[in-house]
């Protein structure tokens, strides 16, 4: 599929998915959302893909919201199915098997800090803005923003985010624990794929393993996640990676983890 909308590229183990609307501050809308979608279904289907880097075109921003000129013209059913890919597409993100950072280089609002919110972790750089200004527009947010948010931030905090439309400083993000780290503007993709790298190095199968039960044990009770990390640690120890990084361990070497590779 050839990408309008967005970029594509890999090295090394990571992949990086760039959305590509500079003139639009990379506004989120349906072209791009279903552009989005498939390129994600090919990222998860390649086993040779470790992390996966978000982030936006220019250094104005990361995802500036949904575009407003198409919003405005959709009644409630194609409202409803516009809203229906967002949270589609988004949910797409937050399932990947593989790890996921923001590289967040600007406006980071409404969709944007949907989109953030959905992947792994956040790094910004000095100069992000987040925020859910949906309620300006009369709306309020509908890409996972009044979900996510309470869950990252806490419900009231994210109620006066969403009731108040305030935009928040990067550094004001990071208080809150929705930004990882903040770093200079110029520094920022060096420092991400230096934390990728470092990522991509890892097994494959504990870094599944490793994701998969952090998500879903945030919505159970502690005893069944509990009950879950033992059964992963298990499928863990079934993998030749686990082989691998004890017997490098042992030999005070640098494993090299192959399990799931393929080519």
């Amino acid at each position: 599929m050839q990408y309008e909308n967005i970029v594509y590229d890999y090295a090394d183990g990571i992949a990086t998915l760039t959305f590509n609307r500079p003139k639009a501050l990379n506004a989120l809308n349906a072209a791009l959302l279903q552009e989005f979608a498939h390129c994600l279904d090919a990222i998860d289907q390649d086993e040779n893909v470790r992390v996966l880097i978000l982030t936006g075109s220019g250094d104005k921003a990361f995802v500036a919201g949904a575009d407003i000129s198409e919003l405005a013209t959709l009644g409630p059913l194609d409202a409803r199915f516009f809203c229906q890919l967002g949270h589609d597409a988004i949910g797409k993100l937050q399932n990947l098997s593989i790890p996921v950072i923001a590289a967040v280089n600007g406006f980071a609002l409404g969709g944007g800090s949907e989109m953030a919110l959905a992947c792994d972790f956040i790094y910004a750089s000095e100069a992000a803005k987040f925020g859910l200004p949906e309620i300006t527009l009369g709306i309020i947010p509908g890409f996972g923003g009044t979900q996510r948010l309470p869950r990252l931030v806490g419900k009231n905090m994210a109620k006066e985010m969403i009731f108040t439309g305030k935009m928040l400083s990067a550094e004001e993000a990071l208080a809150l624990g929705m930004v990882n780290r903040l770093v200079k503007p110029e520094e920022l993709m060096d420092a991400v794929r230096k934390t990728a790298k470092g990522i991509a190095a890892k097994g494959r199968v504990s870094l599944r393993a490793a994701k998969a039960v952090v998500n879903a044990g945030m919505d159970v009770d502690l005893a069944t996640a509990c009950r879950m990390e033992i059964d992963a640690f298990a499928l863990c120890m079934a993998s030749p990676d686990a082989k691998e990084g004890t017997t490098a361990f042992l030999e005070k070497r640098k494993p090299n983890f192959t399990a799931g590779l393929k080519g």
